[in-house]
Parts: structure tokens; C-alpha cells; sequence
């Protein structure tokens, strides 16, 4: 009988101690781990050595990990990515998740709590849902099952919260979904940041709405969240 293939986890830290305590406790539970301590040398990684998901410090000597994960992601839509900042770096953050990260942990964290974010996210990627059935609005089709989204036949490129994100909305047409529900529906946080999802909801519309300034599908309930409306009659 074949061994599962450990997940290959790629974590970009200048800080040894630092990377060498994540390594350690990823390492535990049961994933291979590359280390890099800067971002050219976690660029070279990443392209010799495709990994399932990058644990990426912002604050790299050389190319910085904003540009490192704008990169990552030009090359890869679904690539994981978690990034690691420091407690007063909310722009940097919300900058980072504009470029495509998934999740982020703030320094200084619980190397328990970053691995939880790890296996959290790489289930997302592995995991086949419970809704089997293809999500349909107009020419804008999901499948929850395969993972894929197409808008007019032609496929969209999601990460992996952008995805989850979609499903959890066009599964609840017409319903008002605050903030906190979509936090735990799509990250699993019982408590955060919301400016998490507010970026991300940010990211969709630009890439399944027409006009993302006004938008049709994802419309802001203020005060509240965020509610699909379907476009297409009987969606």
C-alpha cells in the first residue's frame, strides 16, 4: 500500500529561529518543509520545487514578500499562501491580501495556531465539499466538487478563499451574510480580522462582475455583509 505524499510546505523567514520553530512543528505534523530566508531564494525554490503552500514573511532583505507573493501568484491562481506580519503592519497586510494571499497569522503568533491555518487551508484544496451540484448564474458556472469556476465558458482564476468565498455566497442567494459568518463558512475563524473578507470580496468582484464599482452580483448589505443576487432568471 502506498504512503500518503506529505505536503510540501515552502516557508520564507529571515528570522532562523523563527523559521526553524515553524519547521519544526509543520515537520511534526507530518509535512515536508524547505526553508528560505530571503525572496529571491524563495523564488528559486518555488520554481524548481512547485510546493502546496508558502508560509511567507513580509519582511524579507532583497525582493520583499509582497513582491514575492505577487509573483507566486501571477504563476500559480491557486497557489496557497499564508503570510506572516508583524503586529502593526495592517497595511502591508491588507496589501498582501489584495495581491492574492489566502490567510495570515501576526507576529508574534502560536506555532500551533499557524500549522491549524496551514492544514485548514491545504483541506480547502483537497477536500471534496458535501454540495455536488453545479452552481449556476447566467454564464457564470461553479463546480464545487471539481473546483472549478468558468464565467462565459472561460475559466476564472480563483485562490483558494476567493473559490470558497464564491461557493459560500451563490449557495445562499438573496440571504444577508454578515461578516463573522463568512469568516467561519470560509476560513474557519470563530473571531478576526474582517477586513479580510472585505478584500476578498474586493478581488471576486473583480473578476465576475462587470462593473465591480457596481456591482450586480455581490452587493454590500451596510451595516451588515455581503448578498448574491443571481442575474439570470431562475438562477
Amino acid at each position: 500500500m502506498d504512503r500518503p505524499v506529505s505536503p510540501r510546505i515552502l516557508v520564507v523567514d529571515d528570522d532562523p529561529t523563527v523559521a526553524d520553530v515553524v519547521r519544526r512543528y509543520l515537520e511534526r505534523a507530518g509535512m515536508t518543509v524547505e526553508l528560505a530566508a530571503d525572496g529571491d531564494t524563495a523564488l528559486a525554490a518555488y520554481a524548481a520545487r512547485r510546493p502546496d503552500l508558502v508560509v511567507l514573511d513580509l519582511m524579507l532583505p532583497g525582493v520583499d514578500g509582497l513582491e514575492v507573493c505577487r509573483r507566486m501568484r501571477q504563476s500559480s491562481a491557486d497557489l496557497p499562501i499564508i503570510m506572516l506580519t508583524a503586529m502593526g503592519e495592517e497595511i502591508d497586510r491588507i496589501v498582501g491580501l489584495q495581491l492574492g494571499a489566502d490567510d495570515y497569522v501576526t507576529k508574534p503568533f502560536s506555532p500551533r495556531e499557524l500549522v491549524l491555518r496551514v492544514q485548514s487551508v491545504l483541506r480547502r484544496t483537497v477536500a471534496q465539499p458535501q454540495q455536488r451540484e453545479l452552481l449556476r448564474d447566467g454564464e457564470l458556472v461553479v463546480d464545487p466538487a471539481r473546483r472549478t469556476a468558468t464565467l462565459g465558458g472561460t475559466p476564472l482564476s480563483l485562490t483558494v478563499r476567493e473559490f470558497d468565498l464564491l461557493v459560500a455566497l451563490m449557495s445562499q442567494p438573496g440571504v444577508a451574510l454578515k461578516r463573522p459568518q463568512l469568516l467561519d463558512q470560509v476560513w474557519g475563524w470563530t473571531f478576526g480580522d474582517q477586513s479580510t473578507v472585505t478584500v476578498h470580496i474586493r478581488r471576486l468582484r473583480e473578476k465576475i462582475e462587470p462593473d465591480p464599482a457596481n456591482p450586480a452580483r455581490i452587493q454590500t448589505v451596510w451595516g451588515i455583509g455581503y448578498r448574491y443576487e443571481p442575474v439570470a432568471a431562475g438562477a
